[in-house]
């Protein structure tokens, strides 16, 4: 399967990086990063914020095509460009990191990760920024590659034949030569982006059941994602027992799988019509404990529906919720977990409901439990 870049003939996909970590991708054939460790092919996902008449960012160029769908935007100033290469260096003393760039557009962040001496392969999905970044690529003595590839159209859950800028992780990784490594070790990849404004929550969630499940690119490893969100979500994100408005599954989830952390705020006006709105670059890095004896990525979908489950009852009791789960003992699991049963469901944390989950699943009752509930959301 060959690789489509900006100003290069279809079978010709990825031309060669310079130096020691030399690779090229050419037609259908299998090429590697050769004389690079595993641990030093750091990637980064896109920065494409929506296109709003803001300091760093601005309207796209004239050149632009209109699309109908939603339109996005792009870093175009580099002095933020420069902000945020700071603040990504900051966080990995690695000064020969591998950044892939989701969408990088007119390459200003790009020029930015370049100029820190960073190597970059930019997944762009827009076709007319191709030759632009296929020109910048000439200018920097290999050290960028162009992949015509939309990140968060990766790997789609049902899909049949697919193309470009739909691709499958797997074959994409395979042609740059990024191996797999060990859960327990360092951050395989590093991805940096922005999350399409109107596909926030259902990305969300896409990335959360590949997390959990270890597939698509969490099948090498903890990847860590650097993502500007909307406010709004990044609340959600972190929310607690102690923000009720905004806590949910989806808190639970990425809090029991990640380390979240806030790197930059950035204030966008008229964002979707609403005044005010803020961006906020996020660091989420899946922790190295996520996966226990109790809790596997073959059993995650249970711990999932459970948390369905208790949300979509919120205002019921600890122990209401225990009894709706036969056969579970939930005198038993209650004294264990040292929670009281007439406590609201949606008074425990992220990690109480971790510990809930694995003291159920080693309980001698495990076997049925859920049964009852799955078997008539399957009916309805």
């Amino acid at each position: 399967m060959s690789v489509p870049v900006a100003g290069l003939p279809p079978r010709l996909a990825l031309s060669a990086f310079a130096g020691a970590g030399r690779f090229c991708v050419l037609g259908s054939g299998a090429a590697r990063w050769r004389g690079v460790r595993a641990g030093h092919r750091r990637g980064l996902s896109d920065l494409h914020l929506q296109l709003v008449p803001s300091q760093g960012f601005r309207d796209s160029p004239s050149w632009l095509p209109k699309y109908r769908s939603e339109p996005k935007s792009y870093v175009t100033s580099p002095k933020l460009a420069t902000t945020l290469v700071q603040i990504l260096k900051k966080e990995r003393k690695n000064p020969d990191q591998l950044f892939l760039e989701c969408n990088p557009g007119p390459g200003i962040l790009t020029q930015a990760l370049l100029e820190s001496k960073a190597k970059v392969i930019a997944l762009e999905s827009n076709r007319t920024f191709l030759p632009h970044l296929e020109s910048l690529r000439k200018k920097v003595n290999g050290k960028l590659e162009v992949v015509y590839c939309d990140f968060f159209k990766m790997d789609p859950r049902n899909f049949g034949m697919v193309k470009p800028p739909i691709m499958i992780s797997e074959t994409l990784f395979r042609h740059l030569g990024i191996e797999a490594v060990p859960w327990s070790e360092d951050t395989p990849l590093r991805v940096v982006g922005i999350f399409p404004a109107k596909n926030e929550k259902k990305i969300l969630w896409k990335l959360l059941y590949d997390l959990y499940s270890s597939t698509s690119v969490y099948s090498y490893g903890r990847v860590e994602l650097n993502m500007f969100i909307t406010e709004r979500e990044y609340e959600k994100l972190v929310a607690t027992p102690k923000n009720p408005h905004l806590y949910q599954a989806l808190s639970v989830l990425w809090q029991v799988a990640c380390k979240i952390k806030l790197l930059h705020v950035k204030p966008l006006e008229q964002i979707n019509k609403q005044v005010g709105q803020n961006m906020c670059l996020i660091q989420l890095t899946p922790l190295p404990n996520l996966f226990t004896e109790n809790l596997t990525s073959v059993n995650y979908d249970v711990f999932f529906h459970m948390l369905k489950q208790c949300f979509m009852k919120r205002h019921f009791k600890l122990m209401d919720h225990l009894q709706l789960l036969s056969p579970v003992n939930a005198t038993a699991i209650l004294k264990q977990i040292e929670k009281h049963g007439d406590m609201k469901i949606t008074d425990l944390y992220p990690q109480d409901f971790k510990q809930l989950f694995e003291t159920i699943e080693c309980s001698k009752e495990s076997c049925r439990w859920l049964f009852d509930d799955c078997m008539e959301e399957m009916i309805m």
